[in-house]
């Protein structure tokens, strides 16, 4: 990640906002795990009505089928918490909104949920910035609350380093 743990949440949004701004692009959020977190956070900071275009809450997976047109075979597949999912969350995200930055971000945040092959603190990620795409699995530790702040920190810090290194 491009940022030091302690830089503020403020300071990264709002470089990740500048950075957005430079290329006149728009960021939607698709988020599950999170659960409006990251869109909650980018809102926070004055001045994001420049560069947030808004986000999607897909809890439910019928929401991310049916608002982000995540095939049902890659749910039934690979399971909501999965890089396929994520990659399909931010491409949706980013078509209903007509955004050229997308992120979303799926996982288990606990303290039930979990399985051997995605104990809680698993959580997916993915960023798309024009067509191009990447992804990443986390394994977060903490509460609840604490793995959903490290997942939007991630996820934010993510997609300012994707457009730091693609010029977006």
């Amino acid at each position: 990640m491009p940022n030091a743990e302690g830089d503020k949440l403020e300071d990264i949004i709002r470089a990740l906002g500048a950075e957005l701004c430079k290329r006149t692009a728009l960021l939607a959020t698709a988020e599950s795990c999170t659960g409006g977190l990251i869109a909650h956070e980018a809102t926070n900071v004055s001045g994001s009505s420049r560069w947030f275009a808004g986000g999607v809450v897909a809890y439910a997976n019928s929401v991310k089928q049916q608002v982000l047109g995540v095939p049902e075979i890659v749910l039934a597949t690979h399971g909501a918490v999965s890089r396929e999912t994520v990659l399909a969350m931010a491409a949706g995200v980013q078509q209903t909104f007509g955004a050229k930055a997308a992120l979303a971000v799926s996982g288990i945040a606990g303290p039930d949920g979990g399985t051997p092959e995605k104990p809680v603190g698993t959580v997916w990620m993915a960023w798309a910035l024009g067509d191009a795409t990447c992804s990443t699995l986390w394994r977060f530790s903490g509460t609840r609350l604490e793995v959903k702040q490290q997942a939007a920190r991630a996820a934010l810090e993510g997609m300012l380093d994707m457009v730091r290194r693609t010029g977006g």
